[in-house]
């Protein structure tokens, strides 16, 4: 069986690890889902915690398990990428064309 190369890596940034392509991205393009633990806005109250992704007034995604490597996409005034709900699920999608060795960005 062949193994499929990575499309992404997490390198260190000015602010942490960050999430970077490895090859160019088009516009409007789906680039990987944030994925974790669906928890209510009560039960978050309880937890806290950091990689929280909001999916509605009622629910939001706990996204801190490290087989979340969307985790690692940090925030930008000017960002390259934006997160769409679809039901309960959370996709990134390039809002303009990447660069490959560009960190991937959300505001």
């Amino acid at each position: 069986m062949l193994k499929q190369k990575p499309h992404y890596v997490i390198r260190r940034t000015a602010i942490g690890l960050g999430f970077f392509t490895l090859y160019a991205i088009p516009n409007d393009k789906k680039i990987i889902e944030y994925i974790g633990l669906i928890l209510t806005k009560e039960a978050e109250d309880k937890k806290g915690g950091k990689y929280l992704m909001t999916i509605d007034d009622e629910y939001l995604i706990d996204g801190s398990p490290r087989s979340n490597t969307a985790r690692y996409i940090n925030h930008s005034c000017q960002p390259n990428a934006k997160a769409y709900n679809t039901g309960l699920r959370v996709w990134i999608w390039s809002l303009r064309a990447i660069k490959a060795g560009e960190e991937i960005t959300i505001d």
